[in-house]
């Protein structure tokens, strides 16, 4: 019940803050908008679970960020249901999404989920060594621990270590997110 109530608080707060995100996306000067948009990067889907609690998330702001050990950075939203499975010492699966073929995973994702709904109904999934779901249809995926957190505006900055990994398909490619504009998704 705890999380449910923590999702609907979420989602409250994603609507109230949406006129706010409207005013910021309109105030940007058009040029430094469109610069800002050529940042582009892979795309992901951050999957998750502690407890009976599983979540997910799509994530293209994601950065190797050490060889050792070997780590990188995610960028989550502070409004993000799976921000709260996200602290230091939690684990997580990063599910990297193939070239080609992610529309139906990155679709499922993108869709709002009422408080309480499972976000996994329909999709395949293995269970990982930490827990957390793996994505059968993911190109790569990474076993995960949350090592430190650097708060940074409206995203947490996440840095995690490492722990295993497996390429389902190594002559493949990861998807790639090319935006347009800097000042959103």
């Amino acid at each position: 019940i705890y999380k449910l109530c923590e999702e609907a608080g979420t989602d409250m707060g994603q609507w109230l803050s949406r006129d706010r995100l409207i005013k910021n996306m309109k105030s940007l000067d058009t040029d430094l908008d469109k610069a800002l948009g050529r940042l582009s990067g892979g795309l992901y889907i951050i999957t998750a679970k502690k407890g009976d609690v599983k979540s997910a998330m799509l994530a293209s702001w994601v950065s190797q960020a050490s060889f050792e050990p070997l780590g990188f950075t995610i960028a989550v939203a502070k409004d993000r249901a799976i921000e709260s499975l996200m602290q230091v010492g939690d684990r997580f699966v990063l599910n990297v999404l193939e070239e080609g073929n992610y529309q139906d995973l990155m679709k499922h994702f993108l869709k709002r989920f009422k408080p309480g709904a499972d976000r996994f109904a329909g999709v395949n999934t293995q269970t990982a060594e930490n827990g957390s779901p793996i994505l059968s249809d993911a190109l790569a995926y990474l076993e995960c621990k949350v090592t430190t957190r650097m708060e940074c505006s409206d995203h947490w900055i996440v840095y995690s270590t490492v722990e295993t990994g497996r390429v389902s398909k190594p002559e493949s490619l990861t998807a790639i997110h090319h935006r347009k504009v800097g000042n959103h998704y």
